[in-house]
């Protein structure tokens, strides 16, 4: 009987492992292709991403960035100037629209670059009267607005602003100015050996850091530039207090350190700079104002005013873009500038100049 139950097991154990244990097994097969397929898409996933663009280094213009054939969108002539409105790009979802108003003369004329604070619009590039006091005297003109700001911030998420994505708006804004200078070099009807830049608030600390970045910019006129973070971030009504405490955190305050005026101010190899502050501006604290007027370079000529009315005196008197195109008329700065020569007096309506 032990026997013939052991002769079974036997025979049960044979047949389990026979034949049949080779025959094709659909499970086993969707198995091996999920198994092949897995490995496949695992290989797409690590395909290397593009590289991003390198927004705390100023001179990197070209890291991340993927420039786009211009295209002008209109032409408009009048009797003392041709305005063009030619749009650029270089990143996914931000065109952005130059302005370039020139004068009606032959040959290639030296070019001013206009940026204004982040809270300003584009409207003052198509007024008459605004272009043909930048193309007066000859020279052309280029405007546009800075990263996340006016038609520019429009995709982005309501949370995410000029100031809670400083290190972006700034470096961006850098280096659009770099790619905007070869599409004038490009053009061939510049002369970029005198190419000058002017900016306000926001836009006055791109025209430092941009005039750092590149040696074609020959002459910066600065008008109350932001700068000095750590203060700038304490006592700035730009930031609400609500928020004013995740802006002064470590992380934050290091991420835009690199991209600080008062660090480049002192090495700025340019051949002609101003700066102007407004006593009574609050955007920037006064302390903020001190260092960055401290931290100019030799041979900076700085003017302070005391109010807006003051400042308008003064542009009304010198004409708009009067100083930069003096500077850009002679081919070495202006000896007579002193290091630190003060006015009283002058901060104005940005929507006159």
């Amino acid at each position: 009987m032990r026997f013939r139950i052991t002769y079974l097991l036997l025979l049960v154990l044979l047949a389990s492992s026979a034949p049949g244990q080779n025959q094709h097994d659909p499970a086993q097969h969707d198995s091996a292709e999920s198994h092949k397929n897995a490995e496949a898409q695992r290989d797409v996933n690590i395909l290397p991403e593009p590289e991003k663009e390198h927004w705390t280094v100023p001179g990197d213009f070209k890291t991340g960035l993927q420039p786009r054939p211009p295209v002008q969108v209109q032409r408009d002539e009048q009797p003392d100037f041709v305005r063009e409105l030619i749009r650029v790009q270089w990143r996914p979802n931000d065109p952005i629209d130059l302005w370039i108003i020139r004068p009606k003369l032959p040959g290639k004329v030296p070019v001013i670059l206009y940026i204004y604070n982040y809270t300003d619009s584009s409207d003052r590039f198509h007024d008459n009267g605004w272009c043909r006091r930048v193309t007066a005297d000859g020279f052309a003109a280029v405007g546009f607005v800075s990263a996340l700001s006016d038609y520019r911030f429009k995709y982005r998420p309501l949370r995410q602003w000029f100031v809670s994505e400083l290190a972006e708006s700034l470096g961006s804004s850098v280096h659009d100015v770099q790619l905007i200078l070869n599409h004038l070099t490009d053009r061939g009807d510049f002369d970029m050996n005198r190419v000058g830049m002017f900016g306000m608030g926001s836009g006055a600390t791109i025209a430092i850091l941009a005039a750092g970045a590149d040696s074609r910019i020959k002459a910066v006129d600065a008008l109350d530039p932001w700068g000095d973070w750590p203060d700038w971030f304490k006592e700035s009504p730009v930031v609400s207090d609500p928020e004013r405490a995740k802006y002064l955190t470590r992380e934050f305050l290091k991420s835009v350190a690199a991209l600080d005026p008062v660090t480049y101010l002192p090495s700025l190899k340019i051949k002609s700079f101003r700066l102007q502050q407004t006593v009574s501006e609050p955007v920037t604290p006064g302390s903020a104002k001190n260092r960055i007027s401290s931290a100019v370079p030799l041979r900076t000529e700085i003017a302070k005013y005391q109010n807006a009315k003051d400042l308008a005196k003064a542009w009304q008197a010198a004409g708009l873009s009067g100083w930069i195109k003096q500077q850009l008329r002679s081919e070495t700065p202006n000896k007579a500038v002193a290091a630190s020569s003060l006015l009283k007096g002058l901060t104005v309506d940005a929507g006159r100049f």
